[in-house]
Formats: structure tokens, C-alpha cells, sequence
């Protein structure tokens, strides 16, 4: 990789501990096979398939993740609360109440001083409407912090809303990433301006599961309408992740890639 480019890394969202175990057995290899300066993962869903815990971050952290993310499920654990106050690595959504303990954005700063932030956004469309308007939040943040390289984790539900965010920001983030829904697609581009986009990137859990959650429990709630307590499901998993290389020169991205890994052909693929 040239010295003029940062390579990051974004994991999609954590399934309870199958997902946690995931990372923890995948990262040695997708650091020692891509060498990126920056790998984040969102978190949210760490601990029980909803919420964090200080136990999952700290598994995550030691696993070689540099930052988490989070969304509307950041809070599904009272802890949480004490933890994101504590701890500046991990993000919940920008556009969150300024009351609201913890952080929206994180800087980070790469082994030869080059630094860039990384920056958590939450949806309002399908989505609970308590957040702030996104986009303003967002435009008003990036016009007081010039000369930035930025990375933006868009926790969202519609894809319109994703696809406009990404447009919205081109030319003035490095990517717009997008989380939450659990299914990577496969509209991974550099948009005409520079800047990264795909709508989402997709999970780490079982891949035999609904968006993570056990079939037994989740699809006779589609029969009968009677919910059931949600199990994370467990075998056959993934890592859903994009990379993208971002030219420190001028902040644009000049790399997008999608990777899923398979828990069994991980080595294989990262031979």
C-alpha cells in the first residue's frame, strides 16, 4: 500500500457472542492479510444480540477493534449508560439529545501520526423519530471540522435515506457506510466525488439465522403474530466488512471492497 493511502476497516454488526467469537478468531488474519490502519465494527447488538456490555467491548478491544459503533440498540443495556460515559472508543449516533452521555465521533490516530474520525450517524425514516435530523447534524459537524479525513458509520433502515446521506456527504467524507439491517449489498462504489458508499455492510453471526436470530423463534411470529423471546443464533457464521483506502492527500477514497468470510474457509480465503 502506498504511504500517501489509510486502509480502514468497518465489520458489520455483532451478533451476540457467536458473532463476538467470530471476530475474535477472524481478525489475526484480516490484519495480518489486508494490514489496515483502522479496523471499527459496530457493536450494538454485542451482547445478547441486543445491546453492550463493558464485557463485550472489552472482547472486541482485545480482539484488535479500534472503535465500535452503535445505533438505536446502544442503550438496550442499563450498563450502558455508565459505559459510553467512560469510555471515548465507543460511539453511539451523533444525533442523539446533547444530554445523552458518550460520544458521537472518535478521533483516531494511526501509528504514524495520521489521523481520522470516525463518526456515528442514526436514520430517522422506519426508525424512531427521538434522534436529531441526520443530515443537518451531519452538515453542521463537517463545516467545524476542515481538513479532516472522516468516516461515517449511517445507522439506518432505508436505503433512500442511505443513498441520500451518501450523495449528501460526496466530496466532504472519506465513506458513508451504512449499518443496521444486517444484509450486505452489493452497491459498494466510489461516488463521483470521492467518497465510499454502500448502503449496508452487512452482519457478523450465523448466517442460517433471521438478520442473526434463531428461525425457531422468529418465524413463527410471522405465522401467528405471537412474539417469542429472541435467541442469537449460533453455527455456520460470517463477517460481513468493506474496506476502503482513502488518499491522506486529499481525503478521497480511492478503494472500496466488499468481503464476506466464512467461519469454515476464512483461512482459505485470506490465504
Amino acid at each position: 500500500m502506498p504511504d500517501n493511502q489509510l486502509r480502514i476497516i468497518l465489520i458489520g454488526d455483532v451478533i451476540g457472542r457467536p458473532g463476538r467469537d467470530m471476530v475474535q478468531r477472524v481478525m489475526p488474519a484480516i490484519r495480518r492479510r489486508f494490514g489496515p490502519h483502522l479496523v471499527i465494527a459496530n457493536g450494538e447488538n454485542s451482547a445478547g444480540g441486543l445491546g453492550i456490555i463493558r464485557k463485550t467491548a472489552e472482547e472486541l478491544f482485545q480482539a484488535g477493534i479500534d472503535a465500535i459503533t452503535g445505533g438505536n440498540h446502544i442503550w438496550d443495556k442499563k450498563e450502558a449508560l455508565q459505559l459510553l460515559a467512560d469510555e471515548p472508543r465507543i460511539l453511539r449516533p451523533l444525533n442523539y439529545h446533547e444530554s445523552v452521555p458518550g460520544n458521537g465521533c472518535y478521533r483516531f490516530r494511526g501509528p504514524d501520526q495520521q489521523t481520522a474520525l470516525v463518526i456515528n450517524l442514526q436514520g430517522r425514516v422506519f426508525m424512531d423519530p427521538v434522534v436529531d435530523n441526520p443530515f443537518t447534524r451531519i452538515d453542521a459537524f463537517i463545516a467545524s471540522h476542515p481538513g479532516e479525513i472522516v468516516i461515517i458509520d449511517f445507522h439506518a433502515e432505508a436505503t433512500a435515506e442511505k443513498m441520500a446521506m451518501g450523495f449528501f456527504m460526496d466530496g466532504r467524507v472519506a465513506a458513508v457506510l451504512g449499518t443496521h439491517t444486517h444484509v450486505p449489498t452489493s452497491d459498494c462504489r466510489i461516488l463521483p466525488k470521492g467518497t465510499a458508499f454502500q448502503s449496508d455492510v452487512g452482519m457478523t453471526g450465523s448466517a442460517d439465522s433471521v438478520i442473526g436470530m434463531d428461525l425457531e423463534n422468529i418465524i413463527p411470529r410471522f405465522i401467528t403474530g405471537i412474539g417469542k423471546k429472541m435467541e442469537v443464533a449460533k453455527g455456520n457464521l460470517v463477517l460481513d466488512m468493506t474496506m476502503v483506502d482513502i488518499d491522506t492527500r486529499d481525503h478521497r477514497a480511492v478503494r472500496i471492497e466488499a468481503v464476506r468470510l466464512w467461519e469454515s474457509t476464512f483461512e482459505q480465503q485470506l490465504a
